[in-house]
C-alpha cells in the first residue's frame, strides 16, 4: 500500500485562538506540536485501554440500576495526515461503565475496524479526514471510516456506526472486544448510517443508508435474530446528508433536508462542500415501518436541518416528531479560526427543541417551536421509543465565551429536562470548565413496558478541565436538580459522541 508521509504541523504554522490551557498531562506526546481546539483540553485524545473494578462512589448507586452505559467517540491515535484534522476524524473509542448490585466497573477500548487495523500495522495515520482532500487511491474509502459516531445494542452485540454511513462493527458488550463486521446474515450489501434504531421491546433493527449514487437512500429492517427482512430503495432527487430518523409503532420517518454537499465539487476537487438551500423545503417521508409497502408519503416543512430526534409517536391520524432544529446550519465563519473556520462555524450552530406533526389522512404539516434554549443530544427513557413521551433530557450548549472552549467548540455544560405536557423545564449545570456527554435514560431494572418514564436514571460522563478528573453522574429522572451519585473514573475521559444503555437482562442472568 502506498501513502504519503504525514504533514508535520506545528503551533508555529497553525495558529488558532488558544484553547483552554495546555494539553492534559495524559495526552499523547505528538499533541504538543498542535495548536488545535479539538486536540487540546477536554477534547484531547486518551489512548490508554484499561479496566477498573469497584469504582469510588459518592452517594449511593440505586439497587435497580443494572446494566451498561456505553459511549462511542473520537480519540485520535496517530498524528493526522494533514493540518485539517476535524473533531469527527478521531479513532472510535468505546467507554463503558457497568452497574450491578450497587457497584460499578469501567472499561475503555479502541474499536478495531478495518481502517484501524491497517493503520495499526503501519504505525501511522494513512487516511485523510472529512475536511479532505479525499484520496480516492486509498483502499476501501477516500477518507477514513472511523465508526466513531453512534453505538446501539442489537442481537447480543453493541454496534458501532458512522455518521457518513459506513461499515457497522459488532462489539462484545462485556469485554468491548471487536467481533467483526455486521452483515445481517450476509444480506447487508451496503453501509449503515448512524442513528439506525433498535426497538427495545422487540429487539428488531430499523436502519437507513445514504450514498452519492442512485439509489440515494434506502430503508430496511432486520429481525431480532440478525436476519435481514427487507431493504427498500428510497427515491430522492440527489445525494442527501440525513443524520437521524423517526420511528413510531407503524411508521419510519425519513429525512430529505435541504443541507447537502455539491457532488461536482467532490468529483472535481476531492472535497465535500456543504450548502444550505433555503429555497427548498424540508421533506419528511413516512413509510410503513415493517416494509409491508414501499410507498412513501412525503410531507413538506420549512427549510432547516436536523441532527437528532428526541422521539416520535402516533395519535389518531397524526404522527408527531420532536427533535432539535437548526434554522441555519451554516453560521458565519470567524476569520480568527483561519484554515479551520468552516469546521468551527458548523460547531457553533444553534439548535432548538421543535415539533413537527403530519396528518396521514389529509397530508397537512404542522410545526412549531417548543423552546429557544440551545440544546442537543435529546434522550428519552430507553423503553419508550416510538411511544408517546412526556419528558426529553437534552444537553445544554453554552453561550460562547471569548478565549474558552465553551460555545466555540459546542461543549455541553448542563442537563435540561423538558416536560412536554406542562412546558416546565428543570436543569442541572455541571460547573465552570466541566463538560458533559449524552445522557441515556436507563429504565429501572424490572420496569419493562410499564410506561412510567420517571422510573429511570439519566447517566452521564463529565470531564473537569480544571483538574482533569472524570465522573459518571447518576440522576433520578423524576428530579434532576442534583445527581444522586457520582462515580469517579480512574482516568480522564475525552469528550465523546453518542451513547446507549444496555439493560442488565441483556448481558447478565439477572
Amino acid at each position: 500500500m502506498s501513502h504519503d508521509t504525514p504533514l508535520m504541523v506545528t503551533a508555529a504554522n497553525v495558529r488558532m485562538v488558544a484553547p483552554d490551557g495546555t494539553p492534559p498531562p495524559d495526552a499523547p506526546e505528538w499533541i504538543k506540536r498542535y495548536d488545535h481546539p479539538y486536540l487540546h483540553g477536554a477534547f484531547a485524545p486518551t489512548d490508554v485501554e484499561y479496566d477498573a473494578e469497584d469504582l469510588e462512589v459518592e452517594g449511593e448507586i440505586p439497587s435497580d440500576l443494572c446494566g451498561a452505559y456505553v459511549m462511542n467517540g473520537p480519540s485520535q491515535r496517530f498524528e493526522p495526515v494533514n493540518s485539517k484534522y476535524h473533531y469527527y476524524d478521531g479513532d472510535a473509542q468505546l467507554r463503558a461503565i457497568y452497574f450491578r448490585d450497587g457497584r460499578a466497573t469501567f472499561r475503555q477500548r479502541y474499536l478495531r475496524n478495518g481502517a484501524f487495523i491497517v493503520e495499526d500495522k503501519a504505525g501511522m495515520a494513512i487516511w485523510p479526514g472529512i475536511a479532505g482532500p479525499y484520496d480516492f487511491r486509498l483502499p476501501g474509502s477516500p477518507i477514513k471510516d472511523v465508526s466513531n459516531t453512534d453505538v446501539i445494542f442489537y442481537n447480543g452485540n453493541l454496534l458501532s456506526l458512522w455518521h457518513m454511513a459506513g461499515d457497522p462493527y459488532k462489539v462484545d458488550p462485556l469485554t468491548l472486544e471487536t467481533r467483526g463486521r455486521e452483515t445481517l446474515g450476509g444480506g447487508l450489501s451496503h453501509s449503515l448510517s448512524a442513528h439506525s434504531k433498535t426497538d427495545p421491546n422487540t429487539g428488531e433493527l430499523f436502519f437507513f443508508n445514504y450514498q452519492d449514487e442512485p439509489p440515494y437512500m434506502s430503508y430496511g429492517m432486520a429481525d431480532a435474530q440478525g436476519r435481514l427482512k427487507f431493504d427498500i430503495d428510497i427515491d430522492l432527487k440527489g445525494p442527501r446528508s440525513p443524520h437521524d430518523m423517526g420511528l413510531t409503532e407503524n411508521y419510519a420517518i425519513l429525512h430529505d433536508l435541504p443541507f447537502y454537499h455539491d457532488v461536482d465539487i467532490l468529483k472535481n476537487h476531492n472535497r465535500r462542500v456543504m450548502g444550505f438551500h433555503r429555497d427548498q423545503p424540508a421533506r419528511f417521508g413516512l413509510i410503513d415501518r415493517f416494509g409491508r409497502s414501499d410507498k412513501v408519503q412525503w410531507f413538506e416543512a420549512e427549510a432547516c436541518y436536523i441532527l437528532h430526534i428526541s422521539n416520535s409517536w402516533e395519535e389518531g391520524d397524526w404522527v408527531h416528531m420532536l427533535g432539535c432544529r437548526q434554522e441555519d446550519p451554516m453560521p458565519q465563519k470567524d476569520a480568527r479560526d483561519h484554515h479551520l473556520a468552516s469546521m468551527m462555524a458548523y460547531r457553533r450552530r444553534s439548535h432548538v427543541m421543535y415539533r413537527w406533526s403530519f396528518n396521514v389522512k389529509t397530508g397537512e404539516t404542522r410545526e412549531g417551536l417548543i423552546d429557544e434554549t440551545n440544546t442537543e443530544f435529546p434522550t428519552i427513557n430507553s423503553h419508550m421509543t416510538g411511544r408517546k413521551t412526556r419528558y426529553s433530557f437534552n444537553q445544554i450548549i453554552p453561550v460562547p465565551k471569548e478565549g474558552s472552549l465553551e460555545g466555540r467548540c459546542q461543549t455541553f455544560n448542563g442537563l435540561l429536562r423538558y416536560d412536554l405536557e406542562t412546558g416546565a423545564t428543570q436543569r442541572y449545570d455541571y460547573g465552570d470548565g466541566v463538560y458533559g456527554s449524552e445522557a441515556p435514560v436507563a429504565a429501572a431494572h424490572g420496569q419493562g413496558k410499564s410506561g412510567d418514564e420517571t422510573r429511570a436514571y439519566p447517566v452521564i460522563f463529565t470531564t473537569d478541565s480544571n483538574d482533569w478528573t472524570s465522573y459518571c453522574l447518576i440522576f433520578d429522572a423524576a428530579d434532576i436538580s442534583a445527581p444522586i451519585a457520582r462515580v469517579k473514573i480512574p482516568r480522564r475521559i475525552s469528550i465523546g459522541f453518542h451513547t446507549t444503555w444496555v439493560d442488565g437482562s441483556e448481558i447478565w442472568d439477572v
